[in-house]
Parts: C-alpha cells; sequence; structure tokens
C-alpha cells in the first residue's frame, strides 16, 4: 500500500439511486497520473471522496499511505486541489488570495506571503497578482487556482480539468506548467480531464473512468505496447493485390471504408513493408502512421462500458 499514492478497495458513492462510483479499486504509484473520461464519468466524485470533500457511501481509500478515514487532517496538509469551478474569494486581489490559501495549510503570514509571489511567478502571473481576482481572464484564473494547490508544497496534487476555457497557447502554456511538477519538482499529479490530447501530453499512467467504473488502469507507454502498429497504405494497385502481398509476408490486412489498406505488423519502422511490396511490384503512394493508439483504446473501453449498461 505504501507505494501507491492513491489505493481504494470498493470506493462507491450513490446520491439516491444514482450511482457515481462503483466498487472502485485501484492502486496507484507516484507520476503524473491522468483520470481520464466523459463528462460525468465520476471523476470528480473519485477526486472529492479521496479529498474528504465527500463522505463515500462504502469501500476504503488510502492517499500517501494514510487512510482517509482516519488521517484526514495529515493527508489535507500534503495534499492540494485545483477543482474544475473558480475558487475564488471576491474582492480579494491575486497575491492576496494566494496568501491567505498558504495560511490556511498552517503557514505563518510572512513565509506564506513569499511563498505566494514565489508560485504566482512560477505560473507566469506578472503584474495581474495586484489586481482583483473577479477581473481576471479565464486563464489568469486557471494560473492562480493552480498556484494556490500547490503554494504548501504539496506531495501530491489534484487538478480537476485545468485547461478548461483555454485557448490553444494558454492550454499548452499550463499543462507545460502541469508537466514540470512531477518531472522537475516530484510532486504527483493526478489530471483529470475529458480531453485525451492533455492526459496524453503529459501523463506517465492512466485512470479510465465511465459509468462511476474504472476500465483501465496502467502505464501509457504499457498499454501502447499492447497494441501492434497499424499502417494505411495509398497504392495505384487494387486494394486485394496489397491484402495478398502483406498476408504472404505475416501481417494481417484488411481494406478500410476509403478503400486504403490497414495493415498489423510488427515492424518498429517501416522498411519492411516497403520492401514486400516493391517485391510485389506495387508503389506507394502514401503510408500513413497508425491513429493514436491510446486513442484507440479510449474509444474501445468506452464502447465496452456502454455495452455492459445496456
Amino acid at each position: 500500500m505504501h507505494d501507491s499514492v492513491i489505493q481504494t478497495e470498493g470506493l462507491s458513492q450513490r446520491f439516491g439511486k444514482q450511482i457515481a462510483l462503483h466498487e472502485v479499486s485501484v492502486a496507484i504509484p507516484p507520476g503524473a497520473i491522468g483520470l481520464l473520461g466523459p463528462n460525468g464519468a465520476g471523476k470528480s466524485t473519485f477526486m472529492k471522496c479521496l479529498l474528504q470533500l465527500i463522505k463515500p457511501t462504502s469501500g476504503k481509500a488510502w492517499l500517501l499511505g494514510k487512510d482517509i478515514a482516519k488521517a484526514g487532517r495529515e493527508i489535507r496538509t500534503r495534499v492540494g486541489y485545483a477543482p474544475e469551478q473558480d475558487c475564488h474569494i471576491p474582492g480579494m486581489v491575486g497575491c492576496e488570495y494566494v496568501t491567505y490559501c498558504a495560511q490556511l495549510s498552517g503557514m505563518p503570514f510572512q513565509e506564506a506571503r513569499q511563498r505566494a509571489h514565489e508560485m504566482l511567478d512560477f505560473v507566469g502571473m506578472g503584474q495581474e497578482r495586484y489586481r482583483m481576482v473577479d477581473t481576471y481572464s479565464t486563464g489568469m484564473k486557471q494560473r492562480v487556482k493552480l498556484a494556490q494547490a500547490i503554494v504548501h508544497d504539496p506531495e501530491i496534487v489534484f487538478l480537476d480539468e485545468p485547461t478548461n476555457g483555454l485557448d490553444p497557447a494558454g492550454r499548452e502554456q499550463i499543462l507545460e506548467l502541469i508537466r514540470s511538477l512531477w518531472v522537475e519538482h516530484g510532486i504527483s499529479v493526478v489530471l483529470s480531464s475529458h480531453l485525451l490530447s492533455d492526459v496524453e501530453r503529459i501523463c506517465d499512467q492512466i485512470v479510465i473512468i465511465a459509468l462511476g467504473s474504472v476500465l483501465m488502469q496502467d502505464r501509457i507507454d504499457r498499454l501502447k505496447a499492447q497494441r501492434q502498429p497499424c499502417t494505411e497504405i495509398i497504392t495505384e494497385s487494387a486494394s486485394e493485390k496489397t491484402i495478398a502481398c502483406m498476408q504472404r509476408a505475416g501481417w494481417k490486412a484488411t481494406q478500410l471504408p476509403n478503400g486504403h489498406v490497414q495493415v498489423e505488423h510488427d515492424c518498429s519502422h517501416l522498411g519492411p513493408l516497403i520492401a514486400a511490396l516493391d517485391a510485389d511490384g506495387i508503389t506507394p503512394l502514401e503510408m500513413l502512421q497508425s491513429p493514436n493508439q491510446l486513442e484507440t483504446l479510449f474509444v474501445q473501453a468506452l464502447e465496452t462500458s456502454h455495452g455492459h449498461s445496456l
């Protein structure tokens, strides 16, 4: 259990007749952890149960090796949280707000103020820190929310949809900041998102949740390695000829709806495929490396969950 930053056994949460979490059992090691699933999948409920913002209906959970039901106060000093909804206090300027959050975690005022300015520098808040939080743009609010989540130097930080409402440049900046928390500072990150691209960009582990259940949990590189590479081949020759060529070489080949041929192979590069085509006198016009393997796994997991729910 102590090798995991998060562990749960049969964690469940009901709201009346609605099941928000259904017997979730996971053991997640330290790192950059992507909590992935469609909106309403149970991601936020899962995080709120771990943070004791919601009391689970049943089951057990440990955070940083501590039982959340017995060591809540201690755990909270070691954990950061940026909720999906804005959590700012009206009438406060940015640096005041982050200083106040640091004080809430137990820091003396002088230390809290210094630390707040350091974190506002870290998230790229210049003179805006002296403006009222009420006047901030969406991007500024996301930055100050990240600053308050890490101002007390937590061991793990939970970030709920931290790129919501951001333009592409702002999203890239926030994701890079989040990536550095684990890579450069050793702070485990739980990134909750419905955007696969955000999770794949910065996380080394993934937990897929849908309909309140965990569908998949593993390292991203291990999940990708489980799927053979695919290549889409476009030629002037008939697709049947290309398929026969690939099958003779020992690879599975199928015709796609667009008339192209998709080949599942075990090659680290395209050389062997090109050689096989050349030997049969087939000239490839274009060869497209496989679409996102993680996306394929994600879609398959969601389809499986919906199939079970019917």
